[in-house]
């Protein structure tokens, strides 16, 4: 089996040199900053449970763009793209995929978001699109070395191919999941996702930021409503933090004494971590709040209810001024005085 990676950034970076560690056919298909030091330094890959590996540059191939990744060679082996590009960036590698891929070729999502495999099949339906979800955080160190700065098990659709994942996946230190649910557990993810615009909007690294109760008000105000367009919905996220989906409101509300108690899983993370979206802001990138925030918007106006707070961060992000940051209280009060409901976050 050979894995092709297509927009290697920190996660694609992380997965893919996990593989290549353990000694599988990895090609990086990145921009040219990433793929010209890795060509040259190679890649670290680390994680905070003390796993640390340095993959030479001869044990994966690297590539700018998907036609100049594509194995050449006919071989027997399957080629398995891992997509970890941003969800902004779907359509435009989908059409990448349309024009290498032979039909039939699995493409496995590794992306934020619930909307990326209907992309992926709208222009490219000749493949096979399957969903997947990443449970961690995972950061760059320099320009060679990514480092997973959380936990969590990988989660896969079930499907003949992700079977027969499985066994390598593991020996490559990839604890990973199958479900027959895989949109259950993209909304459960996405509740938990809607803290990346906070963190963002922080300034501060995520456990800092998760240990002030006006943060997590704010992202249990977001999550609520995306609860309430998920109910109307007909869809019952699956659980993917230590407390279910429906309590998480109620966990993020708690005094800080009682949260830290109750959360301690959830707060075990390396004092680097951060959202992606933070350095998307920091980097005058463009960001997946639309991912996000957006994904929640749009369900709520197709099932007859409102999601005015998720819209207002919506907003906010997209007026995002770099160096600029909010204090819990103070995006609290801006939530507040921004948007009408009848609990205030």
């Amino acid at each position: 089996m050979r894995f092709v990676v297509l927009g290697a950034g920190v996660i694609g970076c992380y997965v893919g040199g996990r593989l290549a560690a353990a000694g599988q056919a990895v090609t990086l298909v990145g921009r040219p900053r990433l793929t010209e030091a890795t060509a040259t330094q190679g890649l670290t890959v680390s994680d905070l449970d003390g796993y640390r590996a340095h993959v030479a540059p001869a044990q994966f191939r690297l590539a700018n763009s998907l036609a100049a990744g594509w194995p050449a060679a006919p071989n027997t082996e399957p080629t398995i793209v891992l997509l970890c590009v941003k969800g902004g960036a779907t359509d435009s590698a989908a059409q990448e995929l349309a024009a290498c891929c032979p039909a039939g070729t699995v493409v496995l999502s590794l992306q934020n978001g619930v909307e990326n495999v209907a992309r992926i099949n709208a222009v490219a339906p000749h493949l096979v699109a399957l969903a997947g979800m990443v449970p961690y955080n995972v950061v760059m160190r320099g320009q060679s070395q990514v480092h997973r700065a959380t936990t969590g098990t990988l989660r896969l659709t079930r499907h003949p191919m992700t079977e027969a994942m499985l066994p390598l996946l593991a020996a490559a230190g990839l604890p990973t999941a199958l479900s027959d649910d895989m949109l259950a557990v993209q909304w459960g993810k996405l509740l938990l996702n809607l803290n990346n615009p906070i963190n963002a909007l922080s300034g501060l690294p995520l456990r800092e930021q998760l240990m002030q109760r006006d943060y997590r008000r704010v992202l249990a105000a977001l999550q609520e409503e995306a609860l309430a367009a998920l109910k109307a919905a007909a869809i019952v996220p699956a659980q993917v933090a230590s407390a279910p989906p429906r309590a998480l409101p109620h966990v993020l509300r708690l005094p800080n004494w009682l949260f830290t108690r109750v959360s301690a899983r959830m707060l075990r993370m390396d004092a680097s971590a951060r959202s992606s979206m933070w350095d998307d802001l920091q980097q005058g990138r463009g960001t997946e709040i639309d991912d996000m925030c957006g994904a929640v918007v749009r369900l709520a106006a197709r099932h007859g209810v409102t999601a005015p707070r998720n819209a207002a961060i919506i907003e906010l992000v997209m007026a995002h001024r770099a160096g600029q940051r909010w204090t819990g209280s103070a995006l609290r009060q801006w939530l507040l005085a921004t948007t009408t409901t009848e609990r205030p976050p």
